[in-house]
Order: C-alpha cells, then structure tokens, then sequence
C-alpha cells in the first residue's frame, strides 16, 4: 500500500522527533517514547502541520494500518517497515538539505569566478 505526502510528512515527522529526542540520551541504556495526544500537541505547537487534531489522529490511525507504526502501552514506535520507508524519505530528501547547508556555508557568488549581473 503507498503512502500519500501526508502520511509521509507525519511518518517523517515522527521518526525525526524519536532521533532528536534519543540523541540527548545516547550515552544512557534508555530510549524516550510518545504517546498520541503528545506527538499531537507537538506537532500542533512546533506548526509542523497545519492539521487539526482529528486529521492528525487519522494520519497516526492509517499509518498503524498500513504496518509503519504501532501504538504499543500507549506509546508510539516505529515498525521496522516504517524505519525503512523514514530512511527512505530522509536519503530522498538529504541532497536538498545538504545543497542548503553548502550555499549557506559559503557565498554561492564564491564557487565562481565569473559572474553576470542584469538590471532589474
């Protein structure tokens, strides 16, 4: 079964929260979870969606049946097949991010030394 943008979005979402979270206790034998309600209003208050709270749940709910996540002692995890599809979607969408970072990093005007001005 594919997944739309959306699902993607959220899965994506998800899966970057648990890295960010888990890397400020790496050196513990400890992981952190989320519950629903929680990933909700996290996402809500960090405008990472513009959804409301019922289309949220239903993107969580479809995702579940779809096999990406589970909803295990009311806490959220991802599925190995949901790990896969989020490695998937980060390697697709990397190259943008690291093309941001590189013209940040340095004037782009810099990687050339010939360059053409017009009058606006």
């Amino acid at each position: 079964m594919k997944t739309t943008k959306v699902q993607n979005y959220i899965l994506y979402a998800l899966g970057k929260w648990f890295v960010e979270a888990n890397e400020a206790i790496v050196d513990k034998p400890l992981a952190v979870s989320i519950n629903k309600k929680t990933f909700i209003e996290l996402v809500k208050k960090a405008k990472i969606a513009k959804k409301q709270d019922r289309a949220l749940y239903k993107n969580l709910e479809i995702l579940e049946k779809k096999k990406l996540i589970i909803y295990k002692n009311k806490e959220l995890e991802l599925t190995e097949k949901g790990k896969k599809l989020y490695k998937k979607i980060e390697s697709d969408i990397l190259p943008y991010f690291d093309l941001i970072t590189t013209l940040k990093e340095k004037n782009p005007i810099k990687y050339t030394r010939k360059i053409q001005t017009i009058l606006k």
